[in-house]
């Protein structure tokens, strides 16, 4: 996963994770009804890839629609500034035009919601289950 800002130092086990332990950590959102900010970063990696502009303007307003635009079905948690400036970047949309909405979710997520799933059961089980397949080997 390649990101185009750097995460803290203590954000690199998070990013760490992203990589390895995704859908485990996604579960976990669902669990708590929560899952639309890794959608969302998800969503936006995936777009970053696009190189068709016709394909990145249709896609750019559907990530608008869908986690933007206040009371989206699964509107993600940003600033009143952040959502208008993605409102006027759409119009002309680069492979940028969620950078800082994305930059905000991620922190949401590494302070938030990782520390909540490492105290969870969902974790616990995971590493109950690595331990086995270690052991078992």
């Amino acid at each position: 996963i390649q990101l185009a800002f750097s995460p803290t130092e203590n954000g690199v086990a998070f990013l760490r994770f992203l990589s390895d332990g995704l859908a485990t950590f996604r579960n976990f959102l669902k669990s708590e009804y929560s899952d639309e900010n890794i959608e969302f970063w998800l969503t936006c990696e995936d777009y970053k890839k696009i190189k068709s502009s016709f394909r990145m303007s249709s896609r750019a307003k559907k990530i608008y629609e869908q986690f933007i635009k206040a009371e989206s079905p699964k509107e993600i948690n940003i600033d009143y500034h952040t959502r208008e400036q993605i409102k006027r970047n759409v119009k002309t949309p680069t492979m940028h035009c969620f950078d800082d909405a994305q930059k905000i979710v991620y922190g949401l997520m590494e302070r938030d919601s990782y520390p909540r799933f490492l105290r969870s059961d969902i974790y616990r089980t995971l590493l109950e289950s690595l331990a086995a397949d270690a052991t078992n080997g």
